[in-house]
């Protein structure tokens, strides 16, 4: 008992002799001191602005391209149904193109764990452009198969044969590019470089949705289902090739060069694939499980209300409200416009006020918000259904504006690109690309259309919960990084701040 009353847990290890640290006040804190060193100004990394803004530049048109490449087939989903499923009804034939939407989520999670590891391994800028390069192989690739009427069965065959490398070459995409911009922005200004990467989704998403629009109405649907539709997935080719450039010219980021100069990285090339297949996937699992649950349930309510509005929406709208499929996507492309005049102030005020206030308002606006906004978009005015969709876009800003800083600074360093790639695209996997497929198959069994808000407000409920569950990280270091400033002052100040105020 007496042994018990002289020890407690304190800062100097769990379980301290008090009566010995009186003793030796000076020994206790050199050993405190020894296990945490101050900051020397060496550690701090004091960013270069256009080295900055070149990365986010790089990353954000990156990510546009990728989601250019998505955003066609979500877009063409009808048109697609009918070149490659064409006996059925119309459900079925949507059902169909959408089922093969959703294969190359299957996928994803593979793409994670490939390319996440590597990217953590070789480099982050090498594994983006790679997965820039098999994503503009497969779309072009969709885009010269023939019909279902030219070669018969080898036609779907072959259209989710590319599906699936889309899917898996975007599984090492959005972990990699948020790394990215996550470690080479400075601390106090994560969630407005950040936000430039979902302004990059949403600028791809309209360029899809504003392309096929325009072919659309001036093709008109009979040649848009004879040739037409294959334009948009050919224009992918070059514009992959520019994001490709862009990647490459890059340095990698300060984070990850200086946890290869501090020997953390092994360096002989065939272990290190080998440690990538095996171990590094097996710690990412083992040692941060909570974070990659945390994880999963935050991007699956993000992806679900994501998924719905910029990708379903358009259908949405032509097959159940019978709006012509133009006009549907002329009414989105607005709202994301709007939205992409929005987001960068959100990622302000993310870093001003934090992630969890910001994200906390988006996941209860989708829950309050869904179901009077699709009541108003039932009721298909042109009025009604912009301002429905301007409720649920609202909503889903607060989201796109702060995931991809709030996202990377739930890992260490180390494993920063590998538990992101695999934490986000399970998620992605299980609920995004589904989610078009889902609330067709509930409405069809229902009959109501309301399933896309009750859809909506489940899966903001669980994103309440994780964002309660999750832990404020805005203007902090990443986790295993030293601090990351904007300028020289500020680095100082940080060394200075630590000096302990003289007592007289």
């Amino acid at each position: 008992m007496e042994r018990e009353a002289a020890t407690s847990p304190t800062e100097n290890g769990p379980e301290t002799d008090v009566a010995a640290v009186r003793r030796h006040p000076a020994l206790f804190r050199a050993i405190k001191r020894r296990k945490n060193p101050r900051l020397r100004r060496s550690d701090i990394t004091v960013t270069d602005e256009a080295a900055v803004k070149r990365a986010v530049k790089a990353a954000s048109l990156g990510n546009a391209m990728e989601w250019f490449d998505f955003g066609i087939y979500a877009y063409l989903a009808g048109t697609i149904g009918r070149v490659f499923f064409p006996s059925g009804s119309d459900t079925a034939q949507l059902l169909s193109s959408f089922a093969t939407f959703a294969v190359a989520f299957l996928v994803r999670p593979i793409g994670g764990m490939v390319f996440g590891p590597m990217g953590d391994k070789i480099g982050r800028k090498k594994v983006l452009a790679l997965t820039m390069i098999l994503m503009a192989i497969g779309t072009a690739a969709i885009g010269f198969i023939p019909s279902y009427d030219a070669i018969g069965f080898w036609s779907p065959l072959l259209l989710i044969l590319f599906r699936l490398l889309q899917g898996f070459s975007t599984g090492g995409e959005y972990g990699g590019a948020s790394t990215f911009i996550a470690e080479y922005a400075p601390d106090k200004r994560r969630g407005f470089f950040g936000s430039f990467l979902e302004l990059g989704t949403l600028a791809g998403y309209t360029g899809a949705a504003s392309l096929v629009t325009a072919l659309t109405a001036g093709l008109g649907s009979d040649t848009m289902d004879a040739w037409g539709w294959r334009i948009p997935f050919l224009v992918a080719a070059p514009l992959g090739i520019v994001g490709i450039y862009l990647r490459l010219r890059l340095d990698d980021t300060p984070a990850f060069l200086k946890l290869e100069d501090s020997n953390v990285h092994i360096s002989e090339a065939a272990t290190a694939v080998e440690t990538t297949a095996r171990g590094d996937l097996a710690k990412i699992f083992r040692t941060h499980w909570r974070s990659l649950l945390l994880c999963i349930a935050l991007v699956g309510a993000y992806n679900i209300t994501d998924y719905m509005l910029l990708s379903y929406m358009p259908t949405y709208l032509s097959d159940e409200l019978d709006y012509s499929e133009s006009h549907g996507l002329m009414i989105l492309v607005a709202t994301m416009v709007l939205l992409m005049l929005i987001i960068n102030q959100v990622g302000r005020l993310s870093d001003h006020f934090g992630r969890k206030p910001v994200l906390m308002t988006g996941m209860i606006g989708f829950f309050v918000l869904s179901a009077p906004a699709f009541v108003l978009v039932r009721e298909g005015s042109l009025l009604a259904v912009s301002g429905g969709m301007l409720m649920l876009g609202l909503s889903l800003v607060c989201l796109l504006g702060t995931m991809s800083a709030a996202l990377p600074a739930m890992f260490p360093t180390n494993v920063r690109y590998g538990s992101l790639s695999v934490g986000y695209n399970l998620s992605a996997s299980l609920f995004g690309g589904t989610t078009p497929l889902v609330i067709t198959a509930l409405i069809s069994v229902t009959g109501s259309d309301m399933m896309p808000a009750y859809y909506s407000m489940a899966a903001a409920l669980v994103g309440v919960v994780a964002v309660a569950c999750m832990k404020e990280t805005a203007q902090q270091p990443l986790a295993g990084s030293p601090p990351s400033v904007g300028t020289e002052e500020e680095a100082v100040e940080l060394v200075e701040a630590q000096v302990p105020t003289p007592k007289f």
